[in-house]
């Protein structure tokens, strides 16, 4: 539907359309004012339930997931694959069966596995929201970024967007290159070789051979984390070597230009993908990120809900 958004689920930004996605921003923007009132709550989702599943820890999404869901009066239920019944063997789709069977209204999933949320649309009528799966996508993650840079910047469109970092594990990256080049802006990627995936430009982003090379001009730099935790063999030296070579400090910064704004999708790694002076300058927009995903996923639950 042009200029508006009827999907029952948000799997991720392949799916949506540039007029869905700034539908999508719009009601963000509408929501964002509720949590700056005194009394931070409004009746839309009275009497919904909301569930949120998370099989890999989370601090931002899923407390900006939960906040948002109160701030629009919806009852919330939180539960963790570790205090599951996925402990005892079952599987994912009977878990979900199971919920469904209570009648909540959106189930907001985080799993380890690409396609995860996917799957369980197909077969379950819960509206499904995916909260990031595998190494596959991070929509709503995504979304905020496109708030947070149109508050700075008034538009998408045209802007030569920086993504620094390991591009091979991220799902941001993904659903960022995804969104932006469906807003007609250029992106640029830049990392350890051995980081930057073969068919990244697939995807519409260029490959630049060096940092300098990605950041000289752009007006948006976002740097992504070094996920430990998904690397199961060496990929570069060690951190150390990674700060020297990727982190990011005023004197990189200086290639951008002079109103170009820092952004990252925490938690951040500090001292490793961002040097501690770049903390408190004026362009890092890291906290508003923060503040603008409460709004977002207030957006998206109020139209998934319909």
């Amino acid at each position: 539907m042009e200029g508006g958004f009827n999907k029952h689920h948000l799997l991720g930004i392949r799916e949506l359309l540039p007029s869905e996605i700034e539908f999508i921003l719009n009601t963000a923007d509408a929501m964002k004012e509720i949590s700056f009132r005194d009394i931070k709550k409004v009746p839309t989702l009275r009497g919904k339930t909301v569930i949120t599943f998370f099989y890999e820890p989370s601090t931002r999404t899923r407390t900006s997931f939960e906040i948002a869901a109160k701030r629009l009066s919806a009852d919330t239920i939180n539960i963790s694959a570790s205090t599951s019944s996925l402990v005892k063997g079952e599987s994912l789709l009977d878990t979900a069966r199971n919920l469904q069977a209570m009648q909540p209204d959106i189930l907001i999933i985080r799993h380890p596995h690409a396609g995860a949320p996917h799957f369980l649309a197909k077969h379950i009528n819960t509206a499904v929201i995916n909260a990031g799966d595998g190494m596959h996508e991070h929509p709503t993650q995504a979304l905020l970024d496109a708030m947070s840079i149109k508050e700075k910047k008034g538009t998408i469109e045209g802007l030569e967007i920086a993504i620094i970092g390991d591009i091979t594990h991220s799902r941001v990256a993904r659903s960022d290159i995804l969104l932006f080049t469906k807003l007609r802006a250029k992106v640029r990627v830049a990392g350890p070789p051995t980081l930057i995936p073969p068919y990244i430009e697939n995807l519409g982003a260029k490959v630049c051979p060096c940092i300098e090379d990605a950041l000289e001009g752009a007006d948006v730099v976002i740097a992504l984390r070094v996920q430990r935790e998904r690397l199961k063999q060496v990929l570069f030296p060690d951190l150390r070597e990674y700060a020297i070579r990727f982190g990011l400090n005023k004197k990189r910064l200086a290639l951008t230009k002079k109103d170009a704004v820092l952004m990252h999708p925490g938690p951040v790694n500090w001292g490793v993908e961002l040097d501690p002076e770049v903390m408190d300058l004026e362009r890092t927009i890291i906290l508003n990120q923060v503040t603008n995903g409460v709004a977002v996923r207030m957006a998206i639950l109020v139209l998934v809900a319909g």
